[in-house]
C-alpha cells in the first residue's frame, strides 16, 4: 500500500485535474486497440430478461454502486443486473478471503486495485483449483479490445498470463509514468541562481552544492537554518539513499536485486554498495543530510518544505514535489523546485525503474459459479472498459458530468498526441456525482491514454502539474540498467510464495536497517561490513535468489 500512496496523491490529481472524465455515450468510440467499442446486447437470458450477476466489490467513499451512473450504463448496455456484495476499503482483503474460504463466493470479483488485489499466488491457487475460470476463450470470442492488447503488448501479456498459459484474471493496468521512475531528487533552483551554481551532474557536484546550501545563506536571512537535503521514510520514492546509491550500483529500492546475463543477484553485499554507503555517510557526517530524513513521516517532511518563517529546504528526495511542498495556486515555494537528473558516480548513472504502479495479480476474476450468460456479459463489460471511452466512463465519471470533448486550441498532455478528453472540474461545495466507479474502474490506462487528456501548458500552474512531473521523469528514462529484474511481473510458484514473501521481508528490513546504521555511524562501515554480509547470508539470501531465478526463468520463457 505504501508503494501506491505516493503515486495516488498525483493519481487523484490525474483523476480530478487531468482525467475527471466519463460518459453515458451509447455511440461506440475509437478503441486504443483499433477495435470498436460498440457491443451487441450481451446478457439476455432465454426469457429475454437481464442476466443477474453477483459481484463482490470494494466500494469507495462517495460512491453507491447500486445507484451509480456507470453501473446503470453497464446494465443498460449489456442487459444485465448486478447484485453487489459491497465492502468498504478497510478489511476488504480479509472479507474477500473469507468469502473464498467459506465457499460462499459470487460470480465475479471486481476490486479496487490500490486497496486490494488478488496476488499472483492467489490467482494461480484458485485458478488451478478451478474456482477462477480461465478467461482465454472468453477473450478470444467476446473481447476484441482485450485480445488486441494482448497481441500488441508483451508486458501486458506477461502481467496477466500464468505460467500454464491461462489468464485467470486481469490486473489493473494503469501506467503511472512518473511513478515508473520513483526515486527522483528535486532542488531549489532559486538558490542555485543566487549562489551561481550549475545544476549538479555528478555525485561530487551534488556534495559541493549541499555544502554551499549549508554555509552560504541562500535564503538570505543571516542564519544557518537551511536544511541542505531531506527526505522521509513513509513512502516509496521519498527515501534518499536509493537516488544517491544509483551513482554507485543500481538500487531498486525494494528488493535490492540486480540482473546480469539472465542471472539474479543481490546488490546489497557488493563492494559498490559499500562505496555508496561511504559516500552517503560523508554527506551525513558533514551535516548535509537532515537526520529526520531517516525517521520522519510525510507530515513532518512537508513542514520543512513549507517552513513558515523562511524557505529552508535545499534538495528533497521525492517522486514528485507535492510530497514536500503545496502545489495549489498561489503557493510561494512550489515553482522553486526542479528535478535533478540522475547523478554520474564512480560506477554509473542509474535511475530506479519499475512498472509504474502496475502490480501483477488480478483485480477482476470470474468464478465457477457464474453462468455462461454471466461470463459473456462480464467479459464484454470489461472489454468495453478497454476502450478509451469505456475506461473514462468507468474511472472518472460520465460525459457532461465529469468530462467533455476538447475545444479548439486545447492541448493534450502528451507531445504530439490528439486531445480526446477534457475534465470538468467539480464546483466548490458540490456533492460527489456518483457517476463513475473510480478506482474500481481502473482497467486499461496505458500512458497513451493518460496523454490524451487536456492539460495546461504552464507546468508550474496546478493544472499543469502532471505535465511538470512527466517532463521531469523524461530526464530519468534510459538510466535503468540494460537488464532489469521484473520483480513486479514474475510468477512465483504458489508452493514457494509464502517462503519467498518471508525471505523478502526479512532481507529488505535487514538491508534498510544496516544502511541506516552505517550512514549514521551506529555501525562502523569498515569494522562491521563483514558481519553484515554474513548476516545477509544467514537470512538465506541464496535461497531467496534461487526462488526468484526459477520464477524469472519460467516467466521469461
Amino acid at each position: 500500500m505504501k508503494r501506491k500512496a505516493s503515486g495516488l496523491l498525483v493519481w487523484a490529481m490525474i483523476m480530478g485535474m487531468v482525467l475527471s472524465a466519463c460518459s453515458n455515450n451509447e455511440k461506440g468510440s475509437n478503441s486504443a486497440t483499433g477495435a470498436s467499442a460498440s457491443q451487441p446486447e450481451a446478457g439476455a437470458t432465454d426469457s429475454g430478461k437481464p442476466v443477474e450477476i453477483d459481484v463482490f466489490a470494494v466500494q469507495e467513499n462517495g460512491i453507491d454502486l447500486n445507484t451509480n451512473g456507470f453501473t446503470k450504463l453497464l446494465q443498460d448496455k449489456f442487459n444485465a443486473k448486478f447484485n453487489f456484495q459491497t465492502v468498504p476499503s478497510d478489511g476488504a482483503k480479509e472479507k474477500r478471503q473469507i468469502s473464498l474460504a467459506s465457499g460462499d463466493y459470487p460470480d465475479a470479483y471486481i476490486l479496487t486495485a490500490y486497496v486490494d488485489q488478488f496476488s499472483q499466488a492467489d490467482v494461480l491457487k484458485y485458478g488451478q483449483q478451478g474456482v477462477f475460470v480461465p478467461l482465454n476463450d472468453l477473450i478470444d470470442k467476446h473481447a476484441p479490445n482485450i485480445k488486441a492488447v494482448i497481441e500488441k503488448d508483451p508486458t501486458f501479456k506477461a502481467f496477466n498470463t500464468a505460467p500454464d498459459g491461462s489468464i485467470y484474471g486481469l490486473a489493473a493496468y494503469a501506467e503511472c509514468y512518473h511513478c515508473s521512475y520513483p526515486n527522483k531528487m528535486w532542488v531549489n533552483t532559486k538558490w542555485l541562481k543566487k549562489l551561481n551554481i550549475d545544476m549538479p551532474t555528478t555525485t561530487e557536484d551534488f556534495k559541493k552544492m549541499l555544502l554551499a546550501f549549508k554555509n552560504d545563506d541562500p535564503n538570505g536571512n543571516g542564519r544557518k537554518d537551511e536544511v541542505p537535503l531531506s527526505g522521509s521514510t513513509e513512502d516509496y520514492g521519498v527515501r534518499l539513499i536509493p537516488y544517491l546509491m544509483n551513482g554507485f550500483i543500481y538500487n531498486d529500492d525494494r528488493n535490492y536485486l540486480n540482473l546480469s546475463g539472465g542471472k539474479v543477484d543481490t546488490a546489497a553485499n557488493k563492494p559498490e554498495w559499500k562505496e555508496g554507503l561511504a559516500y552517503i555517510k560523508s554527506l551525513f557526517d558533514e551535516g548535509l543530510i537532515d537526520p529526520g530524513a531517516f525517521t520522519q513521516n510525510a507530515e513532518a517532511y512537508k513542514k520543512i518544505g513549507e517552513n513558515a518563517d523562511a524557505q529552508i529546504l535545499g534538495a528533497a528526495a521525492a517522486m514528485h514535489p507535492a510530497i514536500f511542498v503545496n502545489i495549489d495556486a498561489g503557493n510561494k515555494n512550489s515553482s522553486d523546485y526542479d528535478a535533478v537528473p540522475p547523478l554520474v558516480g564512480p560506477h554509473g548513472s542509474f535511475a530506479t525503474h519499475d512498472a509504474g504502479g502496475i502490480t501483477a495479480g488480478a483485480k477482476f476474476v470470474i468464478t465457477n459459479k457464474a453462468s455462461e450468460e454471466a461470463r459473456i456479459a462480464l467479459i464484454k463489460m470489461v472489454d468495453y472498459m478497454y476502450t478509451p471511452e469505456g475506461q473514462t466512463n468507468s474511472a472518472s465519471g460520465l460525459e457532461g458530468i465529469a468530462w467533455r470533448k476538447p475545444e479548439p486550441g486545447e492541448v493534450a498532455l502528451g507531445k504530439g498526441v490528439e486531445a480526446k478528453f477534457a475534465p470538468i472540474p467539480a464546483k466548490e461545495g458540490d456533492a460527489p456525482t456518483n457517476s463513475g466507479w473510480s478506482g474500481m474502474g481502473h482497467f486499461y490506462m496505458p500512458k497513451e491514454y493518460y496523454d490524451s487528456f487536456v492539460s495546461a501548458e504552464d507546468i508550474y500552474a496546478p493544472e499543469g502539474y502532471v505535465r511538470r512531473i512527466n517532463e521531469a521523469t523524461d530526464m530519468y528514462v534510459g538510466h535503468e540498467p540494460k537488464e532489469l529484474f521484473p520483480i513486479w511481473a514474475v510468477w512465483i510458484d504458489p508452493s514457494e510464495a509464502d517462503e519467498a514473501g518471508i525471505l523478502q521481508t526479512n532481507i529488505r528490513n535487514y538491508v534498510q536497517q544496516y544502511a541506516l546504521q552505517f550512514v549514521t555511524g551506529s555501525k562502523d562501515l569498515n569494522k562491521d561490513w563483514d558481519s553484515y554480509v554474513k548476516g545477509l547470508d544467514d537470512l538465506n539470501v541464496k535461497r531467496y535468489l534461487e526462488i526468484l531465478q526459477k520464477a524469472y526463468d519460467k516467466t521469461s520463457k
